[in-house]
């Protein structure tokens, strides 16, 4: 039986236009490389940004210093802080009716993102959404020792709504990288949302219990997998 589903942020929750992928993007070309928008979105969705930078950098082949990548991380930060000051931040349709529908059938929702804390406050806070209300927590990646893939932020989402087991959570992101999260967190069912970074194309390749196309469509799916337990 469900108890919990634990919700990515960008692309799945939250409506950013993309603007996190498209940063990464724009802060490893500033550095001398010529990255597509496809190959940043397929190698870094989901992933904390440094990693997602590394593992962008690894695309070429060559070898790349930790400097390098800090040094790109820092300017991503700062170009991101100043895209979000004028952004139009929105929630993911039918966000709130979501949370509100599973919390009427007795189900928690926790937001877990690759941001840091302060970065997914403030988004938080654009959209007006409140730990306690809309939400029962958020876990960030600057919370936990390891971010995704590692299961850290599912285990720390347990504890912090007192959940039996990962059997009773569902995880649902729009990356593969979210689905192997809740996967390695022995979640008791993942979904892949395609609102976000990757298709589900790319969804399926890792083998979530169903792949959604609109975030109300996790409630049927999770009130089924309770009423067949």
């Amino acid at each position: 039986m469900i108890e919990l589903v634990v919700f990515d942020m960008a692309g799945t929750t939250v409506d950013e236009d993309n603007v996190v992928y498209k940063t990464v993007r724009a802060a490893v070309n500033a550095a001398g490389y010529d990255f597509s928008q496809d190959q940043v979105q397929t190698f870094g969705a989901g992933k904390e940004k440094s990693q997602a930078i590394r593992d962008v950098l690894a695309i070429d082949g060559q070898p790349h210093t930790e400097e390098e990548v800090q040094q790109i991380f820092a300017d991503f930060k700062q170009r991101l802080a100043t895209a979000y000051k004028d952004l139009n931040v929105r929630e993911q349709p039918g966000a709130k009716e979501t949370f509100a529908a599973l919390r009427e059938r007795g189900i928690k929702s926790v937001l877990n993102t690759g941001y840091d804390r302060a970065m997914a406050e403030s988004l938080v806070a654009k959209l007006g959404w409140q730990v306690g209300r809309e939400i029962d927590a958020l876990v960030t990646a600057s919370d936990v020792p390891n971010n995704r893939p590692h299961p850290d932020m599912i285990h720390k989402a347990i504890e912090l709504t007192g959940v039996s087991s990962p059997k009773a959570v569902a995880k649902v992101g729009d990356s593969k990288i979210d689905i192997e999260e809740g996967k390695n967190a022995g979640c008791g069912m993942t979904f892949g949302i395609t609102t976000g970074a990757q298709t589900e194309a790319q969804l399926v390749e890792a083998q979530p219990t169903a792949v959604l196309n609109r975030l109300l469509e996790l409630v049927d799916a999770v009130a089924t997998e309770n009423c067949s337990s």
